[in-house]
C-alpha cells in the first residue's frame, strides 16, 4: 500500500522570486493537506547530509550550493498515495518538460532551479520528513 505523506521544500530561488504563496496555494488547490512546514535555511552540512544520495553524481555540488543559497520552505504533505501524486502534480524533474499547469511549469526556471523538492519513495518521504521534522511538529 502506497504511503499517505511526501516532503517538499520550496527551493532558494523560487522563495526568492516570490513564488512561496502560489506554490503554497498550488499545495492546497491539489488536495494536500499540510501537516508540518517550517521556513528555514540548510546549512552547506545539512544540504550535504540530505543529498548524500547524490554525492557521486557530477551535479553534487552545484545542488548544495543551490539549495543553501537562501531560504527555503520545507513541509510534509499528506494525501492518499501521497509521494507519486505530488510528483505527478509538480511535474517533471527539468521545467522544460514539466506538462502546463505544474508547479515545475509554473514556477521553475532551470533544471537546478525547478522551484520544489518532491520525495521519490514512500521510504524516502519518511527518512526526508524525519530530517526536517519532530514528531512534535507534525500536525
Amino acid at each position: 500500500m502506497a504511503g499517505s505523506i511526501t516532503l517538499t521544500m520550496i527551493k532558494p530561488l523560487a522563495v526568492q522570486k516570490g513564488f512561496t504563496g502560489p506554490i503554497l496555494a498550488k499545495i492546497a488547490e491539489g488536495g494536500f493537506k499540510i501537516i508540518a512546514m517550517k521556513y528555514t535555511r540548510l546549512s552547506v552540512n545539512q544540504a550535504r547530509k540530505f543529498y548524500e544520495v547524490h554525492k557521486d553524481r557530477p551535479f553534487y555540488d552545484s545542488l548544495v550550493n543551490s539549495m543553501t543559497s537562501g531560504p527555503i520552505v520545507a513541509a510534509i504533505l499528506e494525501k492518499e498515495n501521497a509521494v507519486q501524486a505530488w510528483r505527478d502534480y509538480i511535474g517533471a524533474t527539468n521545467p522544460a518538460n514539466a506538462a502546463p499547469g505544474t508547479i515545475r511549469a509554473l514556477y521553475g526556471t532551470s533544471l537546478e532551479a525547478n522551484a520544489v523538492h518532491g520525495s521519490d519513495s514512500d521510504e524516502n518521504a519518511i527518512i526526508e520528513g524525519d530530517f526536517f521534522f519532530s514528531k512534535m511538529e507534525r500536525f
